[in-house]
């Protein structure tokens, strides 16, 4: 902030005598006069008065005055406290802004703007300082260079922080869902990826801006991923339909799924195959590629089970005897607490027997005390039809 005081009082008091000066040169000779006398109060801006020393003044190093270095370290404090200021108003502004707003994202955000902002803001104000000075076209193109590198750098450390952060948001809200092992390959993966696409797309921004012919480079990366994606070709449809199966989530660890000819509880699901154990106890690696693709039903996801039967009674059967049936198959069935919903018709004529269709929907989706229930709910049919004299054909 002193440093800030100091260049205003001096910029100030510099220019007092030039423009008094330049009011009587100006009648003489205007256009000259005037020029002359601009060129000198430019100088003037950044000198801090350190050319009025003859030592500083007359002596040269390296082809230029001395008093333009300690000028420039002054200019660079300068530019250093001037950044420090402009970012701590930023980011009282800013907080302001953040405090006002339900969500957390923005604070995280501004806490990662702290460092880059910054930089650039000292990098701009140190550019702005040093093409004021009158230093040799080579100079000036390494300086310039040099910023570009810096700026360069940190917003591409900007961004890779900020990736990390929407990737870490995104894993705490999907830390309940799926497998964990999954998720932290799949994460890591995604974020090597983004990182490396970041970072390249980096260096050859940058190099663009360096003046660096970047048409060879890009057509070698063409080529380059063009042989890796005709070599790994399996191998990246394996990825994606990882990625395909954690984005839709068709199912996760532990739900039992059917597709095609597989039928089996999931138990692992890894960056190239889906791991399912059948009702045999074998384990099925099945390719990415193919969940990725594959019409699959997830059987833990009803909300109830259905089944059909076909109870087949003797043809001969009294007509009052089959009523009788079915008001007990009524009873049975319906009266069940698990029981949803049942249709029971005596549909057709099958053959020398008497067909009733009986269609069951059980609440819930625990296979074994369906199994259980269901057993329950046909012991009491056989018993009530004994009891009534129903024979089965």
């Amino acid at each position: 902030m002193f440093l800030v005081v100091a260049l205003a009082c001096s910029l100030w008091a510099a220019t007092q005598p030039a423009t008094n000066q330049a009011l009587v040169i100006t009648r003489a000779n205007p256009p000259v006069a005037l020029a002359k006398n601009v060129e000198r109060l430019d100088e003037r801006y950044l000198t801090f008065w350190l050319d009025r020393f003859d030592v500083l003044r007359e002596h040269t190093f390296l082809g230029e005055p001395i008093w333009k270095y300690p000028a420039s370290l002054l200019y660079v404090l300068l530019a250093f406290y001037a950044a420090r200021f402009i970012n701590f108003i930023i980011r009282v502004w800013l907080k302001k802004l953040a405090a006002r707003t339900e969500t957390k994202l923005d604070d995280l955000l501004l806490e990662l703007l702290h460092g880059p902002l910054k930089v650039v803001v000292f990098v701009g104000l140190l550019n702005i300082g040093l093409n004021m000075f009158d230093w040799p076209d080579k100079t000036k193109s390494w300086f310039s260079k040099g910023l570009i590198v810096v700026v360069a750098g940190a917003l591409t450390y900007l961004s890779l922080k900020v990736i990390d952060l929407l990737l870490d948001i995104w894993r705490r809200r999907a830390e309940h869902e799926g497998d964990g092992r999954f998720n932290d390959q799949l994460f890591s993966l995604i974020r090597k990826s983004l990182k490396a696409f970041a970072m390249v797309v980096a260096v050859l921004v940058t190099a663009q801006n360096l003046q660096i012919n970047i048409t060879a480079a890009i057509a070698s990366l063409s080529i380059g991923g063009l042989a890796v994606g005709l070599a790994a070709q399996d191998t990246l449809a394996n990825l994606f339909g990882a990625v395909a199966v954690f984005m839709d989530k068709p199912f996760v660890v532990g739900d039992n799924i059917k597709l095609d000819a597989i039928e089996g509880v999931v138990e692992y699901v890894g960056l190239r195959s889906t791991r399912v154990r059948n009702p045999d106890g074998h384990l099925v690696a099945i390719p990415n590629k193919t969940m990725g693709n594959a019409a699959i039903i997830n059987i833990s996801e009803r909300s109830n089970i259905k089944t059909v039967m076909n109870l087949a009674l003797a043809r001969t059967l009294p007509a009052e005897k089959v009523k009788k049936a079915l008001a007990l198959l009524g009873e049975i069935y319906r009266g069940h607490s698990m029981t949803q919903d049942t249709w029971i018709s005596f549909n057709q004529f099958v053959g020398g027997n008497l067909n009733i269709l009986i269609v069951h929907w059980w609440k819930g989706t625990d296979y074994q005390k369906y199994l259980a229930d269901m057993q329950a709910m046909n012991l009491a049919v056989k018993e009530r039809f004994d009891a009534e004299g129903i024979a089965f054909a």
